[in-house]
C-alpha cells in the first residue's frame, strides 16, 4: 500500500529589528497562535547586514514547508536579503521597515527622512571582535520614547530604552544585496507616526516594492501598540500565500 504525506504547513518567520529582540512581536504571536498559524521568532544578532542575513536563512532553510518572512524596522533589510534564493519563501510583509534595494546603505538611506530623529538618539559603543574593537548603538533611553515608542506609556519604553540590544554599526554602514522583494509579493504595514525608520522611508520602500500597504496611526513600535492591526495584516498575506 504507498502512502500519501501532507504537505508542511506555512509557517510565519518573524524577524525583530535594532535595539529590540523577539518579544516585541508578542501581541501578534498570541494572536496568530489563536488561530493556529504556526510561528517561528528568530533570534536576529543585530551584527551587520551581512551576518544577520546568513543567519536568518539558516532559520529559513530548516523549515520544512512554506514560509511567510515577516520583519520589523531593520528586520525587513535582514529579511528581504535573507530570502533572495531561498527555496521556501512566500511572501514578505514589512512591519514599520526598511526594504533596501541592492547597494543601499540603511544610515544613508536614513539621512533622507524628514520624518526620522533616531540619529540624535543613537549613542556609540565599543565592542570586541576577533581582530580588535568595532562600534555599536543605543538608543539613550531618555529619547526612547520620543524617537521609537511615541504612543507607549512612559512605563513602557522606560522598559524598552532598558532592556534594548545595541546594533552593530555594520547594520547601518553595509550595503544591501540583491532584495527579494523584486521576486515574491509584499505587505507592508506603515506607521504614520515613525520616527525611527521615518514614515516617508517606509511608504518610499514599501511603494516600490510593489506592496500592498496598510496606513496605521501609530509609533515605530506599531506591533507593540497596536498588534491586532499588524495580525490581520499577516492573516490577508496568509490567506494569499498559503
Amino acid at each position: 500500500m504507498s502512502q500519501t504525506t501532507s504537505p508542511s504547513p506555512l509557517t510565519v518567520v518573524f524577524v525583530h529589528g535594532a535595539f529590540a529582540d523577539s518579544s516585541s512581536w508578542t501581541g501578534v504571536l498570541e494572536r496568530l497562535q489563536a488561530n493556529n498559524v504556526q510561528v517561528v521568532a528568530a533570534a536576529n544578532p543585530l551584527r551587520g547586514i551581512s551576518i544577520d542575513s546568513a543567519y536568518v536563512a539558516s532559520v529559513f532553510n530548516q523549515i520544512q514547508g512554506p514560509v511567510l518572512a515577516v520583519g520589523h524596522s531593520y528586520g525587513g533589510a535582514v529579511i528581504s536579503n535573507a530570502a533572495t534564493g531561498a527555496r521556501n519563501i512566500v511572501g514578505l510583509v514589512f512591519v514599520a521597515a526598511f526594504a533596501p534595494d541592492e547597494g543601499e546603505r540603511l544610515g544613508e538611506v536614513t539621512g533622507t527622512s524628514k520624518d526620522s530623529v533616531l540619529n540624535s538618539a543613537l549613542v556609540p559603543h565599543q565592542y570586541p571582535t576577533g581582530n580588535g574593537t568595532a562600534t555599536e548603538f543605543s538608543i539613550d533611553p531618555a529619547k526612547a520614547r520620543d524617537a521609537f515608542a511615541a504612543d507607549l506609556s512612559d512605563k513602557q519604553a522606560a522598559i524598552i530604552g532598558t532592556i534594548q540590544r545595541p546594533v552593530s554599526e555594520l547594520a547601518f554602514s553595509e550595503p544591501s544585496g540583491v532584495p527579494a522583494w523584486k521576486t515574491l509579493p509584499s505587505w507592508a504595514v506603515v506607521a504614520t507616526s515613525d520616527r525611527a525608520a521615518g514614515t516617508d522611508v517606509v511608504r518610499a520602500h514599501a511603494e516600490r516594492a510593489g506592496a500592498t500597504i496598510t496606513e496605521v496611526d501609530g509609533s515605530h513600535v506599531i506591533m507593540i501598540s497596536k498588534p491586532e492591526v499588524v495580525a490581520e495584516v499577516i492573516q490577508s498575506a496568509i490567506a494569499k500565500v498559503g
